[in-house]
């Protein structure tokens, strides 16, 4: 397999969804788009205050991703951001686009804790962190996906990033 139509990348907040996002996208020749930009204000409001958000904020949020993903489906595909931590969401996105595929970031809690620290300007506190690996279901056996650790520099992991994706059976396989 070449690689995928649209890739989802996901995982908590911290694991460098929009580092390697575009790197993946770039390495791949294909559009990113930056998961944060499709939140409303009030979601980003939430999250900034230190509130998680809730199922109903996530709504629009993922309905707005899976209308990206279902038109880059078509036109040539892409790779967005979206932490997609719960199966229910990813089923939302699926049912939008139903070939994409899901590269979740994963990595040791104390390296993500260190790294989200570290960054400046974003709205994602450190203290919602827990609340990130809390709400995390796993990617299931029958999701079309890969994981990739997150140890290593952005350009080492888009690496694996590509080698896996391209190295997994098409969706519907």
């Amino acid at each position: 397999m070449s690689t995928p139509d649209v890739i989802v990348v996901m995982g908590v907040a911290g694991t460098g969804k929009t580092t390697i996002g575009p790197l993946v996208a770039d390495k791949l020749g294909v559009p990113y788009a930056e998961g944060d930009d499709f939140h409303p204000p009030a979601n980003i409001a939430k999250m900034s205050a230190g509130i998680p958000l809730d199922d109903d904020d996530r709504g629009p949020w993922l309905d707005a991703i899976g209308a990206w993903a279902h038109e880059r489906a078509g036109h040539g595909g892409g790779v967005v951001s979206s932490s997609a931590l719960k199966r229910a969401y990813r089923d939302r996105l699926r049912a939008a686009a139903p070939r994409l595929v899901f590269l979740h970031l994963t990595g040791d809690r104390s390296l993500i804790e260190e790294r989200m620290a570290e960054r400046k300007g974003h709205f994602m506190p450190t203290a919602l962190l827990d609340s990130q690996f809390a709400t995390l279901e796993p990617l299931g056996p029958d999701e079309a996906g890969v994981a990739v650790d997150v140890s290593g520099t952005p350009e080492e992991i888009a690496e694996r990033a590509v080698a896996a994706l391209r190295a997994m059976d098409p969706p519907g396989a």
